[in-house]
């Protein structure tokens, strides 16, 4: 089970494609993540750049925790295609990234 929730990541997302002028939203953001969310946000980006399947998100998780020795802002931010990847892992993972990002705008 993905230990961060469709909602932390679709904001992650939209904060992503926006990292120019949100970097400290972005940074503020993922520094508050408990280090099991972190761990599946990196898998999560993992498995949309093709590095794991989805049905290795057990072993991305491992590793994610294992491998953590760069603070996920900065690894994350190293990827010019970081929003592309989150999306594609979640698509992988079977929720939609687009109908997360739709329930942060929806008015409660």
């Amino acid at each position: 089970m993905l230990p961060i929730s469709a909602d932390k990541i679709a904001e992650v997302i939209i904060l992503a494609r926006e990292l120019d002028r949100a970097e400290n939203e972005f940074n503020g953001f993922v520094d508050q993540l408990t280090d099991d969310e972190k761990a599946g946000l990196v898998a999560v980006f993992w498995i949309g750049r093709g590095s794991f399947e989805p049905e290795d998100l057990a072993e991305a998780l491992q590793t994610a925790v294992r491998e953590a020795t760069t603070p996920t802002t900065e690894y994350l931010k190293g990827s010019p295609h970081l929003s592309d990847h989150l999306e594609a892992g979640m698509e992988a993972l079977g929720t939609s990234a687009m109908a997360a990002e739709d329930d942060l705008y929806r008015p409660a």
